[in-house]
């Protein structure tokens, strides 16, 4: 194995690799090694810095703020790629990821724990802005949706052994924070150290533009990662907060739930990777945002009439089910993009989807106080909106062909 990383290897010579030794293995073992890290430290985040840090709202809340920020400024892993390679940049972010989870229990204080979540918040939202990029490089348009719902699967099933890992430890071992943040940061680091050395450098057929790209003809996918973004903040936040304040839900109960979502989504996720290949884009993201739009509105009607905890935790499994549609969001930029255009696009779309992570959990946290149900009932108006976007989408979308607005064929200039 030594030396393998000198190597360059075109993408199509590496298609004639073995599975696991081949851009596809590489993608499956990143997919797998993220969530070991950052599903224990959300996990434990809020016992341990409530039992060791003696945090209270208003750290919780600038915590949860700083943890956003290098969402929102991914568009910065553009300026990065002069430096490193990309697939070289995704490693080390996340290693960076898997280090800075390792030592989070070392630092039970405020200001600790600020330094070691802004580190891993930029491993994480660096590397999986890099990650979305290679994907769409290195698997073709016939065998993208098909792989990416393999790859959704083989993430929830490394969450749900992280949660395993956690109860397993905490419960039968008796070990603390310390222990078991050591060794789920030490498993994702190892790997990404693995990756770095067993597979060579991966080349993609085009090369990517390094510079900041916004082009008009990208409108109806800058508009709908705006509105997942916006969706996915109100789901993650206020979602299983519901189930702790309305239904009283306690840590063990919540992380059963999780886990319970987690193994449903390896064996759904595939299925709906083959179902978008089937159906294309268009129909995908609206059967996913109709669903959305009856679960939002569900979500405020348990809330205000309070029907049970069963009917809530129903609804949170959809939730996740539907969340694996989401894969064709990918598909569809995949299918209209200038390949030179997926590095740069992808970084400017990350950021897009963090802008509301930015204000809306704040902002909506004093809604929440007023009216609870309002909150799930701008998600379900979100939806709403995200469903005329898609409509929008051509059933076989492609570049000068990017919505139904515009002809097949027309200039695809800025």
């Amino acid at each position: 194995m030594a030396g393998r990383h000198h190597q360059t290897m075109p993408i199509a010579e590496a298609r004639a690799l073995p599975l696991m030794r081949g851009p596809a293995g590489m993608l499956i073992i990143m997919a797998a090694a993220q969530p070991l890290a950052f599903s224990v430290w959300v996990a434990l985040l809020n016992n341990f810095v409530v039992e060791r840090a003696g945090f209270t709202g208003v750290e919780i809340g600038w915590l949860q703020t700083v943890r956003e920020i290098p969402g929102f400024l991914a568009v910065g892993v553009i300026f990065l790629l002069f430096l490193v390679r990309e697939q070289t940049f995704a490693l080390i972010c996340l290693a960076m990821l898997g280090l800075a989870v390792a030592v989070t229990a070392m630092f039970p204080s405020f200001q600790g724990l600020l330094i070691t979540t802004l580190i891993g918040s930029i491993g994480f939202h660096y590397f999986e802005t890099a990650n979305q990029s290679l994907q769409l490089q290195w698997l073709t348009r016939e065998e993208a949706p098909i792989v990416l719902g393999r790859l959704i699967a083989v993430a929830a099933g490394s969450s749900f052994a992280a949660y395993g890992l956690i109860l397993l430890f905490w419960t039968l071992l008796d070990v603390g924070y310390g222990v078991i943040y050591v060794l789920a940061g030490a498993m994702t680091a190892i790997a990404a150290l693995f990756c770095r050395y067993y597979y060579p450098t991966f080349k993609a057929p085009v090369k990517q533009r390094q510079e900041i790209v916004l082009r008009r003809r990208y409108w109806l996918y800058y508009m709908l990662q705006f509105m997942s973004g916006a969706r996915r903040q109100i789901f993650v936040v206020f979602a299983a907060f519901m189930m702790v304040e309305r239904f009283g839900f306690s840590v063990p109960m919540v992380t059963g739930l999780m886990m319970l979502t987690f193994a449903m989504n390896v064996v759904i996720a595939p299925i709906i990777g083959r179902m978008v290949a089937n159906l294309g884009e268009r129909t995908a993201l609206l059967i996913e945002y109709f669903g959305l739009l009856f679960v939002f509105l569900a979500y405020g009607w348990v809330y205000l009439f309070g029907w049970g905890a069963l009917i809530g935790a129903a609804l949170y499994f959809v939730d996740h089910a539907l969340f694996a549609l989401s894969l064709s969001l990918k598909t569809y930029f995949q299918k209209i993009a200038d390949p030179a255009d997926i590095a740069p696009t992808a970084a400017v779309a990350f950021s897009i989807n963090h802008i509301a992570a930015v204000f809306l959990p704040a902002a909506l946290g004093y809604l929440w106080i007023v009216n609870p149900s309002a909150v799930f009932y701008l998600g379900a108006g979100l939806a709403a909106c995200s469903i005329l976007l898609s409509a929008l989408i051509p059933r076989h979308p492609a570049p000068g062909h990017e919505t139904i607005l515009t002809r097949r064929g027309v200039s695809i200039a800025e």
